[in-house]
């Protein structure tokens, strides 16, 4: 009985020291585990964090985008004018204007490399039988390719439609036909009408061109006076066309036989922007009806 007892005292430590020794081993693992998950935490904050500091990173490191390099245009096929007086040849003046070859006025211009104009005027005097008179005069514009308002060549074009159609709507102006014409130029039309006045019935002939970036306007007209004929408005307008033909072919000629628009490898860059005094505003109120003036003259 004392037997038995003292073994269930022995075994009682025994017991104790197992149960202690798996709360150890127990109480042991716990800080393990704790220590794993706490890494795990740490490991996922620290990619939380450094995908946040990347995308952050990422978006504060964009940069704006560069301002876009400043628009250009085609630059101007031809930069400067032919004589407006020298246009024509002396055989041309001889068949529009028979007696003023030498009658030839320049017109005033504040940039004759933009703006040129000359005249003539010619009577022939038959005495009794009446006179055959006739006025010939000859305009050409130049536009410089500009950033703001386009290439010499779109504002030729735009003056040139404009031009056109102001030739139409001259006052008192009657049987008006316009013709399309081609072979001169880029685009080149014929304007003609009957001017009646005191001094007799004014044929007129209005044609106008764009070459490149100029416009050319050749402004003719006849009358028989003092009871001569009437000139025949179809030979006038032939006339007025070949004149021309023969002023364009002048502008090639004068910027050496095309100008920057026959070579290929020309200079792409835009040429120098017109002055205030060059805009087409000025240049269009300064001949933007030829036809009137010439009727002003005659």
């Amino acid at each position: 009985m004392q037997r038995a007892d003292q073994r269930d005292d022995r075994a009682q430590p025994s017991q104790r020291a197992k149960r202690l020794r798996r709360a150890l081993v127990c109480a042991a693992a716990v800080p393990a585990v704790l220590i794993t998950a706490a890494c795990s935490s740490d490991s996922g904050d620290s990619k939380a964090k450094s995908g946040a500091e990347s995308t952050q990173s990422a978006g504060g490191g964009s940069t704006q985008p560069s301002a876009s390099a400043s628009p250009t245009v085609q630059a101007a096929a031809y930069q400067k004018l032919p004589d407006a007086c020298g246009a024509l040849g002396k055989k041309t003046l001889e068949d529009l204007v028979p007696k003023g070859v030498k009658s030839a006025k320049k017109g005033t211009s504040d940039d004759p490399s933009t703006r040129a104009s000359c005249s003539w005027s010619s009577l022939d005097n038959n005495g009794v039988k009446g006179s055959q008179f006739r006025w010939l005069t000859v305009s050409l514009l130049r536009f410089d390719s500009d950033a703001t308002r386009g290439s010499g060549a779109d504002q030729a074009h735009t003056y040139f439609t404009r031009q056109s159609k102001d030739v139409q709507s001259v006052d008192g102006a009657k049987n008006t036909k316009v013709v399309p014409l081609s072979g001169t130029g880029a685009e080149a039309t014929a304007v003609r009408y009957d001017l009646k006045k005191k001094e007799g019935l004014f044929k007129q002939q209005t044609v106008v061109a764009r070459v490149e970036n100029v416009v050319v306007t050749v402004d003719y007209n006849g009358a028989g006076l003092a009871g001569e004929k009437t000139p025949d408005a179809d030979d006038l307008t032939k006339a007025a066309e070949k004149a021309l033909k023969e002023v364009v072919a002048s502008v090639s000629s004068a910027n050496g036989a095309g100008g920057a628009a026959s070579s290929p490898s020309g200079s792409s860059e835009p040429s120098k922007p017109a002055s205030p005094s060059k805009s087409p505003s000025k240049s269009s109120s300064s001949s933007a009806s030829p036809s009137k003036s010439a009727a002003r003259e005659s």
